[in-house]
């Protein structure tokens, strides 16, 4: 059987060189990241016969040197075809479930010249989410029955808190040791300190040890 002679690397400029470079590095950044649930693809669409430039976590089987697909194809009769899509459903050549995302990159001129696309295969997060609805489930015997291990009062405080930050643009967690002070003031003067446990809710919710939120009021 003849050797199939490989066709001739297109013609491109060194800004669609550089944009190709750039692409290939989002897409290992992409990969580390989603590792080992997604698989990241960077199609190379000057050259639609062997577009598959590199492929990370490969789930689907394919190698690089391999053709674009149909949607790859499209966006090089159109320009204008969609630059995302995101989140469409898909499926893998063994027939697992995939959710894919494809992104067209242009070049200055409006020609797509590649594609990142981003294939997250399902079949392990629908296993995962069957496995948490169970241990979440809760019994239909017991559906009148209620119960709450939060102190009385405690969401109370937390909105007290929350609105203080929010006068001063901040976040709990990010007050500094006066405003903490000043807080802890207010809450002294409403009351709110007189909750059950209410020093340990503060700490929880500012972030800091109750030490130092007994010091703070102390000052």
């Amino acid at each position: 059987m003849p050797k199939r002679t490989p066709s001739p690397a297109p013609h491109r400029t060194p800004e669609q060189k550089a944009l190709l470079s750039q692409i290939e590095q989002v897409a290992q950044g992409l990969a580390a990241t989603f590792a080992p649930f997604c698989e990241v693809v960077v199609h190379d669409l000057l050259d639609p016969g062997q577009s598959i430039l590199a492929i990370h976590n490969n789930l689907s089987g394919r190698a690089v040197g391999e053709p674009t697909t149909e949607l790859g194809l499209a966006r090089i009769a159109d320009p204008d075809y969609p630059q995302v899509i995101a989140n469409y459903a898909n499926q893998f050549a063994d027939g697992r479930q995939a959710k894919s995302t494809s992104v067209g990159i242009k070049d200055s001129t409006g020609q797509y010249i590649a594609a990142l696309c981003l294939n997250v295969d399902l079949t392990q997060f629908r296993s995962l989410q069957s496995m948490v609805g169970q241990f979440t489930a809760i019994d239909g015997a017991t559906a009148g029955l209620t119960e709450s291990l939060d102190p009385a009062g405690a969401e109370a405080i937390r909105q007290r808190i929350d609105q203080f930050a929010a006068r001063l643009s901040t976040a709990p967690r990010a007050l500094k040791a006066a405003e903490r002070r000043a807080l802890l003031r207010e809450l002294r003067e409403s009351g709110s300190l007189e909750v059950r446990r209410a020093m340990e809710v503060v700490a929880q919710h500012l972030g800091v040890s109750r030490a130092t939120v007994y010091g703070d009021v102390a000052k």
